[in-house]
Order: C-alpha cells, then structure tokens, then sequence
C-alpha cells in the first residue's frame, strides 16, 4: 500500500470537543487536509516543540526522545495507518540500526514523537479519501502552527495591554509554571510584534 507523506499545518482549539484540539496535516505536494482531534497535552507537546520552546523540565515525549537516543533507537517514520468509526490509528517505525520494530501509538503521540526526531510522518489515500478535505486558501480557518483558545487572554486583549518586558516576564513565568498553553499565546504576540 503506498504512503503519502504529510506535512504539519496547523493547530486549533476544537469548536466541537471542549478541551481538545485540531490537529491538521496537509498533503505534502498535494490539496489535502487531514484534522486529527487531539487531546491538550499532545497539542501542547507538538506546539512546544514546533516553537522551540524550552519546558523546565523534559515533558513526556522528551523523556522518550532522550531515552531512545540513550539506547540507539532512532524513529524512522511515524504512519496514520487505519481509520475505523472516526478513530485514527498510528504507528511508529523504530530502528536501532540493526532491527526495526512497528509500535501502535496514538497518532497525536506519534505526531509529537515525529516532530522531536525530525522524522516523516505518511498514511495511505484510503484515510485521506475518507478523512480529509480540500485545502482553503482564504486565509481564514485553521491557523498555521500555534495553539488557538477562544477564552485566551490573548483575544481579549489582555496581552495586548503588555509591554514585550511583562511579556518576556509573562512567558517566562508560564514557562516555570508548566502552562504551556499560555507560554504559546505570549509567544505568538512577542512573534507577532516583531513582525
């Protein structure tokens, strides 16, 4: 069955399920978009790697990077690999240059995996046949990776009000307290001012 390699577009708080999230793969070469619903935390370990930013401690899949590398173990690739009653199915492909083993994985989980090993992540058109939709190119939609919350601070204007040092003190603040969520939203006005 071929892969069809995919590219991360974007996240999105969910307007459908409180508390989750749209994860969105786009089609590499392609006109397709994939939305994965996924839980806060995965969307927080994807967004956080995709913003470099640095947690004060290592998050899970940190922990599992390191000890892989630790151990030799690369991942290879991460693969959507069936879709069942609106349930995502993934695996990760392992190799610790000798052997190479599939784990079944949530695909969030896998995603999150992917992005920390810089590895491609695919699935197979019979998911995207199912699944996806043709890209949107008004601008308007899904936004390019960042974490969107409709009750963020950043909406109301309350970050707006800040100056970029109550910024910078904000973020490294959200940064020790482990909010994630709140770092990413500051994070995007002090990239947004600099613009």
């Amino acid at each position: 069955m071929d892969k069809i390699k995919m590219g991360i577009y974007g996240l999105q708080y969910s307007q459908t399920q409180t508390g989750a999230y749209a994860l969105v793969l786009e089609e590499e070469g392609g006109t397709r978009r994939l939305p994965i619903i996924i839980g806060s935390s995965e969307a927080q370990a994807i967004a956080i790697e995709l913003e470099n930013m640095s947690p004060t401690r290592p998050l899970t899949h940190d922990l599992f990077r390191t000890f892989a590398q630790s151990f030799s173990i690369d991942i290879q690739e991460v693969v959507i690999y069936n879709f069942v009653d609106g349930v995502f199915y993934g695996k990760i492909i392992c190799s610790d240059g000798k052997n190479e083993v599939e784990i079944d994985c949530r695909p969030s989980d896998a995603i999150a995996l992917a992005v920390r090993f810089k590895c491609p992540i695919f699935t197979h058109e019979f998911i995207l046949s199912a699944a996806a939709f043709e890209k949107d190119d008004s601008g308007e939609g899904i936004r390019p990776i960042t974490i969107e919350d409709s009750d963020a601070p950043l909406e109301t204007g309350g970050f707006a009000q800040l100056t970029e040092e109550e910024l910078e003190e904000s973020l490294n603040a959200a940064l020790a307290k482990e909010d994630y969520e709140e770092a990413s939203l500051i994070r995007d006005e002090l990239n947004q001012r600099k613009k």
